[in-house]
């Protein structure tokens, strides 16, 4: 009877097992082709006078910046300035959107990794570890 009970709590066991195990290859899977995502994502922002165009990575990183010729037609070096500014801000504001979104695709809803991208609040990101870390499991 007890050999009984230990096969179909080991079926059981290896049933669970096999599920998680699935689970987590598909997410692996999933992260691969998110990383390559990532690696091709190019946000590209103009300024309000299409002057400037600013293209960015997934990260925000300045991927490059071109000039029309007319921005030259004024000679106002800080204004020049302030328009590179304010449109790779922007740029790089919506590359962080569209880096969220697309990692939302990939991770379970209400994962801390996609609220860590919202807010930049490591509390958000390892709130699930210490909450484990304080019972002890």
């Amino acid at each position: 009877m007890a050999e009984s009970a230990d096969r179909d709590a080991n079926r059981a066991l290896r049933a669970r097992f096999d599920e998680v195990y699935g689970q987590y290859q598909r997410l692996r899977s999933g992260l691969d082709e998110l990383q390559v995502k990532l690696a091709e994502l190019r946000v590209t922002e103009r300024s309000d006078d299409g002057q400037v165009t600013a293209v960015v990575g997934a990260r925000g990183e300045l991927i490059s910046v071109d000039l029309d010729p007319s921005v030259f037609h004024d000679r106002n070096a800080r204004a020049l300035s302030r328009k590179i500014t304010t449109t790779v801000l922007r740029a790089s504001a919506a590359a962080v959107d569209a880096t969220r979104e697309l990692v939302a695709g990939y991770l379970p809803p209400g994962s801390p990794s996609v609220e860590f991208l919202r807010t930049n609040d490591f509390g958000a990101l390892l709130g699930r570890a210490d909450a484990v870390l304080s019972r002890g499991e």
